[in-house]
């Protein structure tokens, strides 16, 4: 078994990547060379990679309704500010295990169990989601990625010299975020020819959120830099965002299974749009996968 202590474990091959046991977090990903392609929770945005879960983005007024009770629940969730234990740890696999416990059936009455799994196979990482209702009533969930990567990819390569290229067309509108809503508007699609030409001036109204995603995949590269090749399944949304006004120097490439609330929603966790809806003693199993490609992109 690698690794520093009982906090942290590290997953060593052609590149190499730390995970944290609390929120059960990647924290660093690095390439061959030793350079680090995640964002190192500077105090533009604290984070690195949080688990989204049981809620992607916030819901109206931070509440919802449950057999006729109110409860709190803040933007994403609380799985990320929870310590998940250790199940099995190796040289290139790891995983971790969050549990109901009294804590968080106060704010989120269900019974559950959230197993996360990284694993590396040559430069790519993975990591699995397997979420089971160990409960007798359906469990409305949400589970979303959040990983934060470098931009610029190198020093010394501009912003704008960077893309986003999606494996299909995304030609549907997108909707934007206020207030940590989805809004009601939607907005032309930015891909063309599948492709994002990055700017900060994209993100100046928070996050772009694909709620028809038709693609499965999409590499962020910049002129001259290698590139990374983020792909999914099972998720069945994508949020794009930096800190507005560019205050950051990273990117988030978001697969998201569930949303923030449409503004003005107010109902029943179970009637939430978005929400993955798990009979009892069952399981959904979701992934994401980032590969880095070594070779200078054009």
């Amino acid at each position: 078994m690698t690794g520093t202590n009982d906090d942290s474990h590290i997953l060593s091959g052609d590149i190499k990547a730390t995970i944290l046991a609390q929120g059960a977090e990647l924290v660093s990903l690095k390439g061959p060379d030793g350079h680090e392609y995640m964002w190192q929770a500077g105090p533009a945005w604290p984070r690195h990679s949080p688990v989204l879960f049981p809620n992607v983005g916030r819901l109206t007024d931070d509440t919802y309704s449950h057999d006729g009770q109110s409860y709190r629940l803040t933007q994403h969730g609380f799985a990320r500010d929870r310590r998940f234990t250790w199940v099995s740890r190796s040289a290139t696999h790891c995983t971790l295990r969050l549990v109901d416990d009294a804590e968080s059936r106060a704010i989120y009455p269900y019974a559950f169990r959230l197993d996360l799994t990284y694993e590396l196979r040559g430069s790519a990482l993975t990591l699995r989601y397997t979420l089971t209702n160990t409960g007798d009533v359906t469990l409305p969930a949400a589970i979303g990625a959040h990983p934060a990567f470098v931009w610029p990819i190198l020093p010394g390569v501009a912003k704008e010299d960077h893309e986003l290229r999606f494996s299909r067309d995304e030609k549907a509108p997108i909707h934007g975020v206020k207030g940590g809503l989805l809004t009601d508007a939607v907005h032309p699609s930015p891909v063309n020819d599948r492709v994002i030409k990055l700017n900060t001036d994209l993100f100046a109204e928070d996050a772009l959120v694909f709620t028809d995603l038709e693609s499965r995949s999409v590499r962020f590269s910049g002129r001259g830099t290698p590139a990374l090749e983020v792909s999914w399944e099972g998720f069945e949304q994508l949020g794009i965002w930096t800190k507005p006004g560019g205050s950051g120097d990273f990117l988030c490439i978001e697969p998201w299974h569930g949303y923030a609330s449409p503004e003005g929603f107010t109902g029943d966790l179970t009637e939430k749009p978005g929400m993955m809806l798990l009979p009892p003693r069952t399981e959904r199993e979701l992934q994401w996968t980032v590969r880095l490609i070594a070779d200078k992109t054009v």
